[in-house]
């Protein structure tokens, strides 16, 4: 099976897996269930089509559904916004003419950066295709990680989120934001199946992380738009912020995070203090000190990897 088909396949079936028959409104008949969830032809029934017809989309053969089919299907698997889309996208992904001489690597338009730099009290940055840190601000650098200092095939999202220790430390809530980090990759992924270099990160991840590897499995896909996350950074403690996500205009595949902190007086005074940073430009996250009368930046020390 091409490994487009193989990931419909799978996304499906792990789907259905996940959606209980009593909460379908699917009777209880004792029937003895070799797999969790949902079966093929209950699929089928709440979908409308036929036993046959769903085996063969999910079995990825040759069958070109209807948009109204997908619409149906989707909505017998309960997906979410970000899931119908990847699964449209599993099923016709994007077609048409190569573009000769397309740059290998995403750039920022001149004028996003700037934008990027005006923004002193707010940490931003633009997130490319798999995950690429395509650039970020100064707060930014000082809340998270120096992307700009890693080599080009590192700054990236997922990567730095999954196998650095201080990433770990940073995320109050790590296990949540790595998973949803691995969803907005395969999310990704859907949406570009024959990306090399995403075949090259994924590859990484799943030979140097475990978990990455059970969260690559579950075919979750997620797009972030807003929402809130929570820190304990190593120099200004516990804060709480809020994010926008932001699609840039013209330009699809760029997305603009921008953070700025949660209305309780200790995330605004742990913020206060974090934009003061006396920190070069280009200083990584938890490095140096904030301002202070006749003290220097403290020296910088390496993150180690993290094997999750």
């Amino acid at each position: 099976m091409p490994a487009r088909n193989a990931d419909l396949a799978e996304f499906l079936r792990s789907r259905r897996a996940a959606i209980d028959p009593a909460s379908a409104g699917l009777p209880d008949r004792g029937a003895y269930r070799r797999v969790p969830g949902l079966r093929r032809e209950e699929v089928a029934l709440l979908a409308g089509v036929s036993t046959d017809y769903y085996t063969r989309l999910e079995q990825g053969r040759q069958v070109s559904p209807s948009e109204g089919v997908l619409d149906a299907v989707a909505a017998a698997l309960r997906l979410d916004q970000a899931e119908r889309a990847h699964l449209f996208h599993l099923v016709r992904p994007r077609s048409g003419p190569v573009r000769r001489g397309a740059p290998a690597v995403q750039r920022v338009r001149p004028a996003v950066r700037r934008m990027l730099d005006s923004l002193t009290d707010q940490a931003a940055f633009v997130l490319g295709r798999r995950t690429d840190v395509l650039a970020a601000n100064h707060l930014a650098r000082v809340l998270l990680a120096d992307f700009d200092a890693m080599p080009h095939r590192e700054r990236n999202l997922t990567r730095w989120v999954i196998l650095d220790d201080a990433a770990r430390a940073l995320y109050t809530d790590w296990e949540k934001v790595a998973a949803e980090i691995v969803g907005m990759l395969r999310l990704d992924a859907g949406r570009h199946p024959d990306d090399p270099r995403t075949a090259e990160l994924v590859g990484e991840l799943a030979v140097k992380s475990d978990r990455f590897r059970r969260w690559w499995a579950d075919h979750r896909v997620v797009e972030r738009t807003f929402g809130s996350k929570r820190f304990h950074h190593p120099q200004v403690g516990a804060l709480t912020i809020d994010y926008e996500a932001l699609v840039l205009p013209g330009e699809e595949d760029q997305t603009l995070f921008v953070y700025l902190p949660a209305e309780d007086a200790a995330s605004q005074d742990a913020w206060r203090l974090l934009a003061s940073w006396n920190a070069s430009p280009a200083a990584p996250a938890g490095h140096g000190r904030p301002a202070a009368p006749g003290r220097s930046p403290a020296p910088d020390r390496p993150a180690a990897p993290d094997r999750a």
